[in-house]
């Protein structure tokens, strides 16, 4: 094992239904009887998976194409919790991840009502546990998403749950989902506050695409601790002067953005990342799916060297304020260490 692989990391933006191996995946499928649409194990894999030359037209292409059968195949009790415990032990295997934030929508897992929400996150937290018992060396926590497509009501019920387990390792709360006109961040801005009050940390997906103005309301009116992508920030030098202000820490995926035609190429991400750093935003390196994109966070960071977008330095950086912007705590109320 090298030097780099031994390092001690943190992910802080991972997606559980792009975060689970696909063998793993196809197992759990066939014991719960769900009818794939291949037959052949190679095929389902590529199904879920994208390969280096591979592209979506944008996020709400990757939603469609893959997050319905992931999410689908995880939607049971035990398929959750089977599929939480092999992310957080896969991720200290593979990368020597120890400390990781695991995030997911447990309404997009109860089959429209027929699974109960209650054993979903139940389930979601044992197989946490169960991993932490496994590997002593990892500390992990789970937020719970709600997602743009549902009603401000049916998010409100997510957060509700979330509160509920917050003393059993729910650990933040998100809003996720591709951008949608009918979609009010102000309307649901009531949720995050309800969520602050409890002590539940926040992070939001915005501005991975290029809507400014919904980035906005989210730094100046919500003011959550992180912000999952971000990256639309760099065409607003007031907007980057507010993030850094108010101490918001960005959860950057690289590979994710390129995969899904956010970010145009290498070059252009090298301008995204440099700008960032001109300006003093802190942001940390994430996969946004490991298994999905075929990548880890020692792989994202090897990328960026290699393509001389980051230094080590720099690196190290960013894994420091990882631990440091972390929503995990310990018994006595301060932020875990490593």
């Amino acid at each position: 094992m090298g030097q780099r692989t031994k390092t001690p990391r943190a992910e802080l933006h991972t997606h559980l239904g792009a975060a689970v191996d696909p063998v793993i995946m196809w197992t759990i499928a066939h014991r719960q009887g769900i009818r794939l649409p291949v037959k052949d194990y190679w095929d389902f894999e590529e199904l879920i998976t994208m390969g280096a030359d591979e592209k979506n037209k944008g996020v709400d292409d990757m939603d469609k194409k893959y997050y319905h059968l992931t999410e689908l195949i995880q939607s049971s009790p035990e398929a959750i919790e089977e599929a939480v415990h092999s992310v957080i032990g896969g991720g200290y295997r593979k990368c020597n991840l120890v400390l990781q934030e695991l995030r997911f929508s447990p309404m997009k897992r109860n089959r429209t009502g027929e699974r109960d929400l209650d054993f979903i996150m139940l389930a979601a937290l044992w197989g946490m546990r169960r991993a932490m018992v496994e590997y002593p060396q990892v500390t992990a926590g789970l937020i719970v998403a709600m997602d743009r497509s549902f009603t401000p009501a049916q998010n409100a019920i997510t957060i509700e749950k979330a509160i509920k387990y917050a003393s059993d390792g729910i650990v933040g709360i998100d809003i996720c989902g591709p951008d949608r006109d009918d979609f009010s961040m102000k309307d649901h801005a009531p949720l995050f506050a309800r969520a602050r009050k409890a002590g539940l940390g926040l992070t939001i997906h915005s501005g991975e695409t290029g809507n400014l103005e919904e980035l906005r309301y989210v730094v100046r009116h919500i003011k959550p601790e992180r912000i999952g992508h971000g990256i639309a920030c760099i065409q607003d030098k007031k907007l980057m002067a507010d993030i850094v202000k108010q101490g918001i820490v960005l959860e950057l995926c690289p590979t994710s953005n390129l995969r899904n035609s956010v970010v145009k190429d290498v070059e252009e991400l090298r301008t995204i990342i440099r700008t960032l750093i001109d300006h003093k935003v802190r942001f940390t390196i994430n996969t946004d799916g490991p298994e999905m994109y075929r990548t880890s966070v020692l792989k994202e960071e090897e990328f960026l060297l290699a393509n001389d977008i980051m230094s080590e330095k720099e690196l190290a950086q960013c894994t420091k304020w990882a631990f440091e912007a972390t929503f995990i705590k310990t018994k006595d109320g301060k932020k875990v260490r490593k």
